[in-house]
């Protein structure tokens, strides 16, 4: 490639879990804004049992970047090899494989490899996508560190559940005031404080002061992407909430011929480091459980019947 150098990055790291259980991690595309820190959303636009197509959102050097990438699955080499087809800028091009290799009963090695060029080889995009790729890289390492070291106890740390309102009014309205996030201080009883950029079109980046149950405040921030014309915002917390490693969900505007369905859904994984700290001594994954299932629930249908309401009261001028 004249004038347009390859660059490579590697990074492995040996895992103390089953070889099975990491690739399925690494494999399953849609659950990687739960699994994955840097990723914000993914939508699979294509799969065949082998091969898919990936819509990607991303957080890389402090930004939200978005491609697509073809995915091949080898679960008999245990590996997944990626192609951005149409790449993030400033790359040019940007491939990798991840591979699994069994090292006995409980125990396996990752290697991530990419392979990468920056349009016109400029070096201050060279060293931009450099630095973005090993830090996210080494992000999401330690995260599937995490999951893949508490495997037997996955399904206690991993919660999804939802929420939903029913609306007599225009889904228009009622997206709207899911969307106008900065505008939920003094409206959203739990919202004590919203700071709002916009960075590009559809995609907001929202910090939050959060007041929980038992009186105490704290900071969240969030990156949502947003698809208004499907009634649809997806949300990814960059800094979660105590208690949480990781949090995602969305927001969704259903309209029918009675009116509209508005849900809310949260996919949510556990800090147990976290549980007795902030629940006390002797607390449990359970009680965790317990806890971030009833606040995240009441935060939502709160948020949900303040969207109703403002739906349903509100006077429209034609």
């Amino acid at each position: 490639m004249p004038g347009e150098r390859v660059r490579r990055l590697s990074h492995t790291v040996d895992v103390a879990a089953p070889a099975e259980v990491l690739y399925t991690l690494i494999a399953d595309a849609e659950r990687r804004p739960l699994y994955f820190p840097t990723s914000v959303h993914v939508e699979r636009l294509d799969f065949c049992g082998v091969r898919e197509r990936l819509r990607m959102w991303v957080v890389a050097g402090g930004q939200v970047k978005s491609w697509t990438s073809d995915r091949i699955q080898d679960s008999a080499r245990r590996s997944v090899s990626f192609h951005q087809d149409l790449t993030m800028d400033p790359a040019k091009s940007m491939d990798g494989t991840c591979s699994v290799q069994s090292l006995g009963p409980g125990r396996c090695r990752l290697t991530v490899d990419h392979e990468f060029t920056a349009v016109g080889d400029r070096p201050e995009d060279v060293a931009w996508l450099e630095q973005a790729t090993d830090a996210n890289t080494l992000s999401d390492l330690r995260s599937l560190l995490y999951l893949a070291e508490r495997w037997a106890r996955l399904d206690q740390l991993v919660l999804s559940f939802e929420e939903s309102v029913r609306v007599k009014g225009p889904a228009e309205l009622v997206y709207g005031f899911l969307y106008d996030v900065a505008d939920w201080p003094g409206q959203v009883p739990h919202v004590r404080r919203a700071a709002l950029s916009e960075p590009q079109d559809g995609i907001q980046k929202v910090t939050m002061d959060l007041a929980a149950a038992d009186g105490t405040v704290h900071t969240v921030t969030s990156v949502r992407v947003c698809f208004p014309h499907a009634g649809r915002i997806v949300h990814k917390e960059t800094v979660p909430r105590r208690l949480l490693a990781a949090h995602c969900g969305e927001w969704s505007v259903v309209p029918d011929e009675r009116g509209v369905t508005v849900v809310s859904k949260h996919h949510v994984i556990l800090c147990e480091k976290d549980v007795e700290q902030v629940l006390g001594a002797g607390a449990t994954l359970q009680d965790a459980r317990r806890r971030v299932r009833e606040e995240l629930g009441h935060q939502s249908l709160q948020t949900l019947r303040l969207a109703q309401k403002h739906a349903e009261t509100a006077v429209r001028v034609l």
